[in-house]
């Protein structure tokens, strides 16, 4: 069908759908989305959590029980089931519940043509009828009929196979033609490879082509990260040592001729309580919270791996533009007739003047100004709205810029009406370095051109000159290239403009005619002031020791007067026709002592990466455009930009940046490392309790012949300790000195060779301090009071452990009492219920405790508090006695220090 019978039929016209009719047609067609995996039920997710090899055993022991006639202790266990599937039911709830909200911040947008308005909506609110717009990078939103477009190019692989991007037009095609020859149209999932268009919706969701294949597509699997496997492998090596570890038990008892029932649901329950198999959810759970704090600080972590690989990042290749910088630019000044003038005014405000020596400049007087900011005004994509005392800008910063100086020009301090519909485009790609657009004039088309000072320069054979055409010379080129040069100084973006008149407008503007044919203009240059914030995280930066390299596509001397300004630390500056002179060779020898990188292309980066891993060096690399894409997805971590950036770079990347910050990308370091040692303080505390434990029994069954507690007391501990304190530990609070320590070996793994010792030595203090009161308390008093004692001691020192877990340099006063709220409430909780299991008649008829005195709590909370104040008193004397291999691995350790 022709383009208006589709409106048409649609309901449609080029300016939009109205906001009313979109709503019904949401109604009327759903959501524009493909029917993917049913989330997981409430109901479902807590069934789940009884399934567990463990959870068989306990539950075998219960069963084992009720046959025995043991009805109180089967009630007990299945109690104690109860309630660890209830709070992992909450923990695992909670955790998905942040992960929806992650994905719903990351949910992909579309620019739409409402009530004759641009707007920026989620993607599934699309509705067949909407007028979507389309430019290089985009991944088109919905399948839709093309209306309008400029060399519309599109990838559709990822459909069709199809591996060389398909071109588009306008004009019908056969009714029965195939989804490959179906010119005229996009699809949903498919990539704008290059161009711009807009199209008109005629399908979404499962009534797209891809929703049509969307049953046989692969569902995505949930990712695991290093750290998940390694805790998996982890919890398995430990399920054979606890096991053996319980055998040995069991025949100890056997020996020593204790009740053979009582050893059997003794060996059961010690299984079940030191194997923690609640760790690899709580890893889950550590990680899906701190990446909803990282959200919070506007980095959106797209892959779990990233959150890992954050904390080991040694060098950041970032973006100057928006990144480093404010992204809110302003043309300060412009050469133009062989002299620079000055242009007033703030932000995008259309308010300045134009001034010569201090003095307002008559426009009418200077042709040259004139036409070089009409080149600016027409030559653009952006557009700069005045709402009351605010300018909203949509586009790109750098061309609004240029869209306000020409307004600052205009008697109404408007912007520029644009003439009649573009006759030719050639737009802005990274490695041509400039765009080109055709508007009629006269009897033919005038293309307007804007770019890279080099590139413009060397493409044009005349210069403009107080209104006169000349052929340029070389002085013309040595006075321009030295403007450039002092403009850059200055730390200004630099603009070259010029244009060419045609006879007629070609059938597509390809570049060629424009090469040498070019009349020069002058140069505008923007001033785009280093952020405040981007100081501050660059010397937090050098601090933690992680290298900042700047890539830019701007002038060097531009690159090199920011990096001054933001204190970026000394180093070579290169750009590209200098890297592209390099070999790898030279390039990974040299790169160690570059800290600038300018006139940049996007596959140097790729290059820039590759150099720089070879090295060893773990790099995030920032980027927004399309061919950012290989840089983004070869970088360790692939950081994109949430307001420029295109899709194609969001989908290649491992994080997104919400506010397109350099600070942003800091601030995620930290937390990433903040996460990391989160994780470690639980898998410390749990593996320390859990050897403590074991030893406890091991020893008081072989030296004393009685088993220091019962089967369902140390499933109690295994609750009221464990599960109290976990998931409170992975919240902790940052402690403010994250960015003060060395960047981790990815190498490096939750385990480490000081954290082994450590937990060593403090479950064996654990283990020897239980038996210790065990064999005191049952040579003194009764058997159930000795045990209740034990019992009770083994709570405190799980307690106390929790405070200790904390950290393992910093002390708990150092840290703040009350900074872990979360923590204080599970051990206040865990500690009411303890009073209740021995104080209360039923928990005591439950778990075969007894009433304890002042002196028995005094000798409890002696032996939990002594550990407690050891451990303290070793941070404050020794506080890395226990860092050997927290960083780097032991064998590159000793070799640095060897050095």
């Amino acid at each position: 069908m022709p383009v208006g019978e589709v409106l048409k039929g649609l309901d449609s016209q080029p300016s939009g759908l109205k906001e009313s009719d979109a709503r019904h047609l949401l109604a009327e067609h759903g959501p524009n989305k493909l029917q993917g995996r049913k989330p997981t039920s409430p109901a479902v997710l807590f069934f789940r959590q009884f399934l567990s090899p463990l959870i068989y055993v306990l539950c075998a022991a219960a069963v084992i029980s009720v046959v025995v006639e043991h009805y109180l202790d089967a009630c007990v266990i299945l109690g104690v089931l109860l309630l660890n599937a209830i709070i992992g039911f909450a923990q695992e709830l909670q955790a998905g519940r942040a992960m929806e909200a992650l994905l719903k911040m990351a949910a992909p947008r579309a620019q739409v043509r409402r009530n004759g308005k641009t707007l920026s909506i989620p993607a599934e609110d699309l509705v067949p009828g909407d007028i979507v717009l389309l430019e290089t990078g985009n991944r088109v939103p919905a399948d839709a009929r093309v209306i309008r477009q400029t060399n519309l190019k599109v990838n559709e692989a990822s459909l069709t196979g199809e591996s060389v991007p398909v071109e588009k037009e306008t004009e019908p095609v056969s009714e029965n033609a195939t989804v490959t020859e179906r010119t005229n149209t996009v699809f949903l999932g498919t990539i704008v490879a290059y161009g711009r268009a807009a199209a008109v919706v005629v399908a979404t969701g499962m009534n797209t082509e891809l929703g049509k294949i969307a049953s046989s597509l692969q569902e995505v699997q949930p990712e695991q990260t290093p750290v998940q496997k390694s805790i998996a492998a982890l919890s398995r090596y430990l399920i054979v040592l606890v096991l053996s570890i319980v055998t040995v038990l069991l025949v100890v008892g056997l020996l020593r001729g204790l009740d053979r029932l009582e050893i059997f649901l003794l060996a059961i329950a010690a299984s079940v309580s030191a194997i923690p198999e609640g760790l690899p959810a709580v890893v889950t759970v550590v990680l899906a919270i701190g990446m909803r704090q990282m959200a919070n600080r506007n980095a959106l972590v797209r892959r779990l791996v990233a959150v890992e690989t954050l904390g080991s990042a040694t060098v950041i290749c970032s973006d100057k533009t928006g990144t480093l910088t404010m992204n809110e630019m302003t043309v300060r000044r412009i050469y133009a007739d062989g002299r620079f003038v000055d242009v007033s005014g703030e932000g995008y405000s259309f308010d300045g003047e134009f001034l010569c020596s201090g003095e307002p400049l008559a426009m009418e007087a200077h042709p040259t100004i004139g036409l070089l900011l009409k080149t600016g005004a027409f030559c653009n994509d952006a557009s700069v709205v005045r709402n009351e005392e605010e300018y909203e800008v949509v586009g790109d910063p750098t061309e609004a810029a240029l869209v306000v100086a020409a307004a600052k020009a205009e008697p109404g301090r408007s912007p520029l009406q644009l003439p009649a519909a573009r006759q030719c485009e050639l737009p802005f790609e990274s490695e041509q370095q400039y765009m080109a657009v055709g508007y009629p004039h006269d009897a033919g088309v005038r293309v307007y051109v804007k770019g890279a000072a080099e590139r413009v320069l060397a493409m044009s054979g005349t210069v403009m000159s107080d209104g006169r055409v000349t052929p340029i010379s070389p002085e013309d080129r040595e006075a321009i290239a030295t403007a450039t040069t002092s403009l850059a100084a200055e730390a200004m973006r630099v603009i070259a403009l010029a244009y060419v008149d045609l006879p007629e407008a070609p059938r597509k503007l390809t570049g060629t005619e424009l090469r040498g044919s070019l009349t020069f203009l002058g140069l505008a240059g923007m001033a785009d002031p280093p952020r405040d914030e981007a100081r501050r995280a660059m010397a937090r930066c050098i601090e933690a020791g992680i290298r900042v390299i700047m890539i830019t596509g701007d002038h060097k001397v531009t690159a090199q007067a920011i990096a001054r300004e933001l204190a970026l630390p000394e180093g070579r500056a290169i750009d590209g026709s200098e890297l592209a002179a390099m070999s790898d060779e030279e390039l990974a020898r040299e790169i160690g002592h570059i800290s600038v990188f300018a006139r940049i292309e996007p596959l140097h980066k790729l290059r820039i990466v590759n150099a720089l891993k070879r090295e060893g060096q773990v790099v995030a690399m920032t980027g927004d455009g399309v061919n950012d894409a290989p840089a983004l997805k070869t970088a360790s971590i692939g950081i994109s930009m949430g307001r420029t950036g295109t899709d194609v770079a969001k989908e290649a990347s491992d994080m997104v940046l919400a506010d397109d910050n350099f600070a942003t990308v800091v601030a995620a370091i930290e937390e990433g490392r903040a996460i990391f040692t989160r994780l470690r303080n639980v898998v410390f505390f749990l593996l320390s309790t859990n050897m403590g434990e074991l030893l406890a029994l091991i020893l008081s069954v072989a030296i004393v012949g009685k088993a220091p507690l019962l089967a369902v007391q140390i499933i109690w501990v295994n609750l009221v300790t464990e599960t109290a304190c976990a998931i409170p530990l992975g919240l902790e609070p940052k402690v403010g000195d994250e960015l003060r320590q060395p960047p981790r070996d990815p190498r490096v793994g939750l385990l480490y060779p000081g954290l082994v010792f450590r937990i060593t030595f403090l479950a064996c203090m654990m283990g020897i301090g239980v038996f210790t009161v065990f064999l005191w308390a049952q040579a003194r008093m009764p058997l159930d009071e000795a045990r209740t004692v034990a019992f009770c001691t083994l709570v405190t020192f799980g307690w106390f452990r929790a405070f200790n877990a904390r950290s393992d340099e910093h002390t708990l006063f150092s840290l703040g009492l009350f900074t872990n709220k979360v923590l204080l409430a599970s051990i206040s909780v865990a500690v009411m219920l303890q009073m209740a299991v021995v104080y209360l008649p039923a928990g005591q008829a439950a778990f075969g405790t007894v009433p304890l005195g002042m002196d028995d709590w005094a000798v409890a909370l002696t032996a939990g508090g002594a550990l407690f104040i050891a451990e303290e008193t070793r941070k404050l004397v020794a506080p890395r006695l226990f860092s050997l291999g927290k960083w780097q691995p032991v064998r590159k350790a000793r070799s640095g220090i060897d050095r």
